[in-house]
């Protein structure tokens, strides 16, 4: 097992590019899976299925959220566990905290299984969008568990500050969509089944990547115990389940945005759609930086490295005003040629153009807000991160995006976001910055030597 806290020494600004970088191409890999099914059942050429892969999407990318939640419990319990020098103990918590998400996820999946036609309709879907939907999900929602194990898995090899490897195991999943969806899709002539399959696929095969590197090159897995599960419940429930409510809070924002774009017909929704994806892919960096700079600031924040831990933080931000910028070119670049090759017309080609050349600058500020989610998750203020994250997706979304779309139709709504994510980002990036000066939350220097090894 790796036994070393790796992010103790070198430079911060290495480690958090370093991280982030390979969180967001794992990351963005991964939701590559769901974009390419979006693209490849839009060569079908037919609006209504693409809003139907967004409402599907929206209430996947809700359940998801979950496991990512308790992704950054794991991350927290394991790289403070390893910056305190207690392998031992690290290694039990990983196999907990990999049995609670798994364990969850299964429960989830049926829940939603069975409840997908009310979710479905409360979203806005209808006729045949609603069919099409229920079915996608109906063969996709089983896989939960096995997404479930594969991020947990990644979160433990990000912990250990294996970036490559846990790269890889969510990168998988986007390598086996590369390949599958145009073939089961188009050319086996499944359509929406299709799509659906190959998403079952690309999270087996992420599960299985990742149990193989925890257990074959680190070593990080015990065996369960139940006397484990109830000893690093509580502990964990601390982080995750704030953390959870935090990270729900995004795709309960997407669901007010698409709610309020429904009301602008089905060309709207498949057009917000494409932009979601768009965005989970474009920028997943910014989406990387709070679970990818967690095992950075959780190893210092154990070995009570204040001015590390600072470090972290402040490279984060420039980190992520530069990704920002560089990518935000890009969309602007490409904007006509992506709204084109998804056959968008009318208003779902405006809101690409909307979102590409202007409304994609604001994610400098959503990075903001999840760089101080890491602070606050991995300094023992889990809550703060949660009441960030709500006063954005709970609070503003929500009547800027029926304002605006009444005021300018449904571009209003992508501008919505867009004006939420500027006015939470910059509040939530300031109280980051004055909690990790202050230098609460992290542990007594010298306090290491005298706790037992395990």
């Amino acid at each position: 097992m790796s036994r070393q806290a790796k992010f103790l020494t070198g430079s911060t600004m290495r480690h958090v590019v370093v991280m982030t970088l390979t969180g967001s191409l794992g990351l963005s890999f991964m939701f590559l899976v769901d974009f390419l099914a979006l693209y490849w059942v839009s060569r079908l050429g037919d609006e209504a299925l693409i809003a139907a892969i967004g409402f599907a999407g929206t209430l996947q990318f809700f359940v998801i959220s979950i496991s990512i939640g308790m992704m950054i419990g794991a991350v927290a319990l394991v790289s403070r566990t390893l910056g305190m020098g207690r392998p031992r103990r690290a290694r039990r918590i990983a196999t907990s905290a990999l049995t609670y998400g798994v364990g969850a996820q299964v429960v989830i999946a049926v829940v939603v299984f069975v409840f997908r036609y009310p979710l479905l309709r409360l979203s806005g879907a209808e006729g045949e969008v609603l069919e099409v939907a229920a079915d996608f999900l109906q063969i996709s929602l089983p896989s939960l568990p096995l997404i479930a194990a594969g991020m947990m898995s990644g979160a433990v090899l990000r912990a250990l500050g294996d970036a490559m490897r846990s790269m890889m195991v969510t990168m998988s999943a986007g390598l086996i969509a590369v390949v599958l969806d145009p073939l089961l899709i188009l050319y086996m002539g499944w359509g929406i089944e299709g799509a659906a399959a190959v998403i079952v696929i690309s999270r087996a095969v992420m599960a299985v990547i990742g149990l193989y590197w925890l257990t074959r090159t680190h070593d990080i897995l015990a065996k369960p115990a139940l006397a484990d599960m109830g000893l690093y419940l509580k502990p964990f429930a601390l982080i995750a389940v704030p953390a959870i409510a935090t990270q729900i809070s995004t795709p309960f924002g997407n669901w007010v945005l698409v709610r309020a774009m429904a009301d602008h017909g089905d060309s709207a929704v498949a057009g917000l759609g494409v932009v979601m994806r768009l965005t989970i892919l474009s920028f997943g960096g910014i989406f990387a930086l709070s679970g990818a700079i967690g095992g950075i600031i959780g190893q210092n924040a154990g070995a009570g490295q204040l001015n590390r831990v600072k470090s972290a933080y402040r490279d984060a931000l420039l980190f992520c005003a530069a990704y920002t910028g560089v990518t935000w070119v890009l969309l602007a670049i490409f904007a006509d040629r992506v709204a084109a090759g998804f056959g968008l017309s009318g208003e779902g080609a405006e809101i690409v153009h909307i979102f590409s050349r202007f409304a994609a600058g604001s994610f400098v500020f959503t990075g903001a807000l999840f760089v101080s989610n890491a602070a606050f998750n991995n300094l023992g203020r889990p809550l703060w991160a949660t009441i960030a994250n709500w006063s954005r997706d709970g609070l503003l979304i929500g009547p800027l995006a029926f304002a605006l779309g009444l005021a300018w139709g449904a571009s209003g709504v992508v501008v919505a976001q867009a004006v939420a994510n500027t006015v939470v980002g910059i509040g939530a990036g300031w109280m980051g910055w004055r909690y990790v000066k202050s230098g609460r939350g992290l542990e007594p220097r010298g306090g290491r030597g005298k706790r037992p090894a395990a």
